[in-house]
């Protein structure tokens, strides 16, 4: 009997930016089909377009109506958009927005009803994507809403290092009243769940950054580690979660000091996703930790400035596609472990993963 290939529903984000050239590229190394059954939200059209501008008309799509029509031996397509819409390369446009939105509706609604196993969002335009049935900051926001997850965690994940933020897509002036030991504890406790269930880490070690310079120098440069970050450390400590910290985040970053956790909080966006991306650009990942489903996206925006060209690199995109089946297979793992106490235990006390 044929193993069963995880069906990974794929969002064709901004139709105007790299979008179908990094999924076209990815898809068209066979060895995808191998691990999974790939299904892009989005149009035959617009990617009949991009095929051309790539003179790549090898690869074809096949065409669906619904996910359960999927062909496991081919990357298939579902169309969600009308077919009056119009690529305008390297433009926002309100058209480009509406398309977005139709592919992420519809695989919301086919993860909701157990039609694909995983889902891989190509980069949208935040501006015009907006509507009134998106007004969120960003992809994160919007699944977390759809899901009726109020405790979840944007984490950045490459082979180095993974960075996970407290406050994400705010503007800089509301950060200092956006933290609480509430909220930083409360995000401590997705990552540690994250890591335990979703990437096998045994005894997960947490890092913990400071907000202020120097991580406050002791109330000096400000109270917010004592009075926020501290509190909500000890209180990890205290539920069995090994956190560390707070640490100045300079510092922590230029020795190098990430290397010896295997995940870091950062307390708002920059501060993490910089550091990221400087190791990271091409190659990291954006997951949606805490959700009741597997959401990956490449850690990169619609890059207009190089959209049609075929200069777009398809590895950050093609990570969080592998990264989408690790982790559905993962939490599978974990959750068959979790029934079976015994099995559990003799993996612990042999030291495996």
């Amino acid at each position: 009997m044929e193993q069963h290939k995880i069906k990974v529903g794929i969002t064709h984000g901004d139709i105007n930016g790299i979008g179908y050239e990094i999924i076209i590229k990815a898809l068209a190394d066979s060895r995808i089909l191998e691990m999974c059954t790939p299904i892009v939200y989005g149009s035959s059209k617009v990617a009949a377009y991009y095929r051309k501008a790539m003179d790549n008309e090898i690869f074809t799509f096949n065409n669906i109506n619904t996910a359960k029509e999927a062909n496991n031996k081919r990357p298939n397509i579902i169309n969600c958009v009308s077919e009056e819409v119009r690529v305008e390369l390297g433009k926002s446009t309100k058209m480009a927005g509406e398309a977005a939105l139709s592919a992420l509706e519809a695989a919301v609604r086919d993860l909701k009803s157990g039609d694909i196993d995983a889902v891989v969002t190509a980069p949208i335009n935040k501006e015009n994507i907006q509507s009134e049935s998106f007004n969120f900051p960003g992809h994160t926001e919007y699944f977390a809403k759809e899901f009726g997850t109020k405790n979840y965690l944007m984490l950045m994940i490459s082979d180095i290092l993974k960075i996970g933020v407290v406050t994400g897509h705010i503007p800089v002036n509301q950060i200092v009243a956006s933290l609480t030991r509430e909220r930083i504890l409360n995000n401590l406790r997705v990552l540690h769940k994250t890591l335990l269930e979703d990437f096998s880490v045994r005894k997960p070690r947490i890092a913990v950054l400071g907000l202020n310079p120097h991580a406050g120098d002791g109330g000096v440069i400000g109270d917010e580690e004592e009075r926020i970050i501290l509190p909500a450390i000890r209180q990890a400590n205290e539920e069995g979660i090994i956190a560390l910290g707070p640490y100045p985040a300079d510092g922590y970053f230029g020795a190098g000091e990430f290397k010896k956790f295997d995940a870091t909080l950062a307390m708002y966006h920059d501060q993490g996703l910089i550091p990221f991306k400087s190791f990271a650009f091409e190659s990291g990942v954006n997951y949606t930790a805490g959700l009741p489903i597997i959401r990956t996206s490449p850690g990169h925006g619609t890059a207009y400035d190089i959209a049609g060209n075929g200069t777009a690199s398809e590895e950050s995109f093609r990570n969080a596609l592998y990264l989408a089946i690790d982790l559905f297979e993962n939490r599978k793992r974990f959750e068959i472990l979790s029934k079976n106490p015994l099995q559990r235990h003799e993996i612990d006390r042999t030291g495996g993963e």
